[in-house]
């Protein structure tokens, strides 16, 4: 590129880029750099130093080249710009992650028909307020990720003057990345109800659960999902513009493109992503505590030689009985693979006049017609092995030997302390998750023998498309000139932008809702699919108006007014609506999600206000300060909608799952998640006759775990679900909808400065952004409530350290973001997600060894830093990565 304009404010011959700035990249061009060949050639060597951690990512040190050659003929006429680059990057990162946060009461969080916990369990710290809300988890996970990015890019531009006042170019542009990541986890779902839990000092108005223990009647698994995700990303563009001077003062351009993105799968297996999930099902106890930090730690009591039956009544035990955890003990549970797709096709026509009027002043206007054509789609497929309760022996050792391999994953943390005990510090991984995939499928998929269905299911089969066509007119005048004697100048215009979208999507009709082990469920789709259109249609004017003037010498005052949109996200247009499974059965808390587009859903829009006073004593040296006010309306935020969806029904509310419980009651056990299921299961086996459904689970009932015995319930999740009926009532589903949401107010103050140091060569560039919006996030709130809140609004500051001179150019820089929310309505709690305020240390040196060649050094995020997200209470992360430094050593020739 050459240059990089940044409007910060609106301008009528500017396509409208939001609420923020706008960008415009001005690439390189033959006949602008003069006649004979020049250019340059530079090569990096990149180090990350996450590799160290890499038990196979590739190599530690990888290469960095690029080029740019230009060349014009001596006439000044024809002209030719080629540039390359690549760039190959592999690193590793370590993670935490929750599933999902439960917001009860606290009321209903003690009372034991909840299923969180019993009449026994041992409360710590209990708050006062009987209607405080408790963040409860699901679970936690812990992964690590072995990474590989490679950039290639490509430019060619050729220019042909065939007169001094015809100027014709064409340029082409290619870009792809490559993206693959090998994940391995360690995690643990909690069966409940606890047997102890702890709070915090609800200080801020939610009690989260900082510790729960839980001890199994039997045993349950550890999780180790591993996953290879790959995908590739193409960019093709290609353009032509033809520049013609009808006059001296009066010009016309031509321009137009064609390209076409692209995002297809690219792992091994030829898919988005291949998981698979195996387990270590000797988990006896466990406990999970948040440090104040919301770091999750565990503890964990293994059995490895608990005894088990198959389906078809074959006796195993869930481990080799050697009381350490070792491969003999892994079973394989339920694979997954993931396509995803995206393609999207853009065809351009811009045509621009000018009218120079002299002395700076001109008038300019245009028209621009724009279409775009997106397409989505993704195919999901689901195989059973062993099934979640593992109701198999364990297999994965006879099975895959090799391809499964013993280390520690929290011994990996660098800024974090896991404090795993000896259990917690064996995790298992497969590097090649396709091998591991591709050996258990050929094993299983032809067995129809042992009690366990193993086909192939399809879970999702969607295909998206929205067509999106927009044009617009603009007509703008910039005059210069003085008032009062002082130097002055104003921009001023509108742009008036017509946008039609028609949305077309080929969903699967959700037949089902199953309820197939305590807190597992799946919908059953149908075969076709059906197509679902959708339209919507918009029309913007949007004026603008920048004045400035110079009150007294080197001094500037600025005031713009400008009116501003910003498109929804094309996901956002999609016409089809999904339905998601149950996370519980609902009486005790569970909720099943669901989304709904609208293709109909209206941009953005916003008045923004900007004053500003910059000062220039030196050519490097100045101090400015800006206000500024946007008043955003039709702001595009997300509601949950307490709905049915597509007439399915809930098997845990209905007549057999009341009459399930009724048979826990009396049979004295605790009301938890897989009592129903195996009550509701055993129910519907005997079509609904509770004599005969008491006989067998009294006689598999046992009492001093007030719980069905591990065996019995394991054959009853391996070889039953509860399939919804007629008389169930309709599931209610949490549907998450994008809407137009409420108008809002953004203000804040910009400081921005340079100083240098005399000749010293010295100096120092600094700035802080102060923002803030007029609608928060309350997190207190009623979690069954839609909030809407801004978004993406924090503060920000920036300081850099220079030096110029001798020929060394060096910069050390401090970006720093505060706190922002990023999301609201997550889920059937209307969770938050905030970030955590992010502050990078780079450094960069330049040395200039001839006029001719110069080496350098880069230094990026010094200190580690790294990104978490958290819900209601600071301590419930959503997520949390640790970070790494990189560091660049390279060279470069001009010529």
């Amino acid at each position: 590129m050459k240059t990089l304009e940044v409007y910060k404010t609106g301008r009528a011959a500017i396509p409208s880029g939001g609420i923020g700035a706008t960008i415009n990249i001005v690439g390189v061009q033959p006949l602008d750099r003069g006649p004979g060949f020049t250019g340059s050639i530079g090569a990096k060597a990149s180090y990350d130093n996450s590799t160290d951690d890499c038990i196979d990512c590739g190599s530690k040190v990888t290469p960095e080249f690029s080029g740019i050659a230009s060349w014009a003929n001596e006439a000044g006429n024809f002209g030719v710009t080629l540039f390359g680059s690549y760039q190959k990057r592999n690193f590793s990162f370590v993670s935490q992650a929750n599933n999902y946060w439960n917001m009860p009461t606290l009321t209903d969080f003690l009372d034991p028909s909840k299923g969180f916990v019993r009449a026994t369990t041992v409360i710590n710290n209990r708050p006062s307020d009987p209607n405080v809300l408790v963040a409860v988890p699901d679970d936690y996970r812990h992964h690590f990720s072995e990474a590989s990015r490679e950039r290639i890019n490509g430019q060619a531009v050729i220019q042909f003057r065939p007169a001094d006042s015809l100027t014709l170019t064409v340029d082409g542009l290619y870009a792809q990345l490559q993206e693959s990541e090998r994940r391995s986890s360690q995690s643990n779902w909690f069966s409940r109800p606890f047997d102890e839990v702890t709070f915090d000092d609800a200080s801020n108005g939610i009690a989260t659960t900082q510790f729960l223990h839980e001890t199994l009647p039997g045993v349950k698994d550890e999780g180790f999902e591993n996953a290879y995700r790959a995908q590739k990303n193409k960019l093709y563009d290609i353009g032509a513009n033809a520049k013609w001077d009808v006059a001296d003062n009066f010009s016309i351009t031509l321009d137009g493109h064609l390209g076409k993105a692209e995002s297809l799968p690219d792992n091994p297996n030829g898919q988005t992503s291949t998981t698979v999930a195996f387990n270590g099902n000797i988990v006896s106890a466990h406990s999970l505590s948040w440090d104040d930090d919301g770091f999750p730690t565990q503890t964990l009591t293994i059995n490895d030689c608990f005894h088990n039956t198959t389906p078809t009544g074959t006796p195993f035990t869930t481990g080799n009985c050697n009381g350490v955890f070792d491969a003999a003990d892994l079973s394989a549970a339920v694979q997954r693979q993931f396509a995803s797709a995206q393609t999207q096709d853009i065809k351009e026509a811009r045509i621009d006049a000018g009218w120079d009027l002299g002395a700076g002043s001109r008038f300019d206007f245009g028209a621009d017609y724009r279409t775009t054509d997106t397409r989505q789609t993704q195919y999901n497929t689901r195989q059973v092995l062993g099934d979640w309760n593992n109701a198999l022996a364990p297999d994965v050792n006879a099975l895959a030997p090799g391809l499964v391999e013993q280390y520690c994953l929290t011994c990996l943390f660098s800024h974090n302390n896991a404090k795993a005990d000896t259990a917690g510090l064996v995790a298992w991984r497969a590097q090649d998750t396709t091998a591991l995939y591709n050996a258990l499928y050929n094993h299983y998929i032809g067995i129809t023998n042992d009690g366990v269905n193993h086909a192939n299911n399809i879970d999702s089969n969607a295909d998206n498309r929205v067509k999106e066509d927009i044009w617009a007119v603009y007509g703008q005048v910039t005059w210069k000139g003085e008032l009062g004697g002082r130097k002055a100048s104003l921009v001023a215009g509108a742009r008036f932008e017509s946008t039609k979208v028609h949305s077309t999507s080929l969903q699967q009709v959700p037949l089902a809702v199953v309820w197939q082990a305590d807190n597992d469920f799946n919908v059953a789709n149908s075969a076709d699919r059906q197509a679902v259109t959708g339209e919507g249609s918009y029309n913007n004017l949007l004026p603008s108006f920048d004045f400035q003037v110079e009150p007294i010498d080197n001094v500037i005052a600025r005031f713009s007014y400008s009116k501003t949109i910003s498109r929804a996200p094309y996901g956002n247009l999609f016409a089809s609506t999904s339905a998601g499974a149950l996370n519980n059965p609902s009486p005790l808390g569970g909720t099943a999600t669901g989304f709904q587009n609208d293709p109909n859903l209206k941009p953005l829009d916003s008045d923004n206000f900007d004053v500003s006073l910059e000062w220039y004593p030196h050519k490097d040296v100045y101090l400015s300060v800006g206000f500024f006010d946007k008043r955003v309306h039709n702001f595009i935020g997300n509601t949950v909608v307490q709905r049915n969806l597509f007439g399915l029904r809930d098997p845990t509310s209905g007549p057999n799952a009341t009459a399930a419980r009724g048979i826990v009651n009396a049979l004295g056990g605790d009301i938890t998640n897989v009592n129903l299921f195996t009550s509701a299961a055993v129910l519907q086996k005997y079509n609904g006759n509770t004599a005969q459904a008491t006989t067998e689970l009294s006689a598999n009932y046992d009492a001093g775990t007030r719980t069905f015995t591990s065996n019995y319930i394991a054959n009853i999740i391996a070889t039953l679900d509860v399939q919804p009926t007629a008389g169930d009532p309709l599931l209610n589903f949490a549907v998450n909808t994008p809407i137009n949401n409420k108008d809002a107010e953004i203000y804040g103050v910009e400081i921005a400065g340079q100083y240098f140091l005399g000749d010293t060569g010295l100096g120092i560039a600094a700035s802080y952004t102060l923002v803030r919006g007029n609608i928060g996030f309350d997190i207190t709130a009623d979690p069954t409530a839609n909030q809407f809140a801004l978004v993406g609004l924090s503060d920000t500051a920036n300081a850099t350290l220079i030096y110029e001179k001798y020929g060394i150019s060096a910069r050390l820089a401090y970006n720093w973001r505060g706190k922002f929310l990023s999301d609201v309505n997550r889920g059937a709690a209307h969770n938050p997600v905030f970030n955590d305020p992010y502050g990078q240390l780079d450094i960069s040196m330049s040395y200039d060894v001839t006029k001719n060649i110069s080496v350098t050094f880069e230094g990026i995020n010094l200190l580690e830093e790294g990104v978490r997200t958290y819900s209601r209470d600071y301590i419930n992360t959503w997520y949390e990565a640790e970070g790494s430094a990189r560091y660049l050593l390279g060279a470069r020739f001009r010529f």
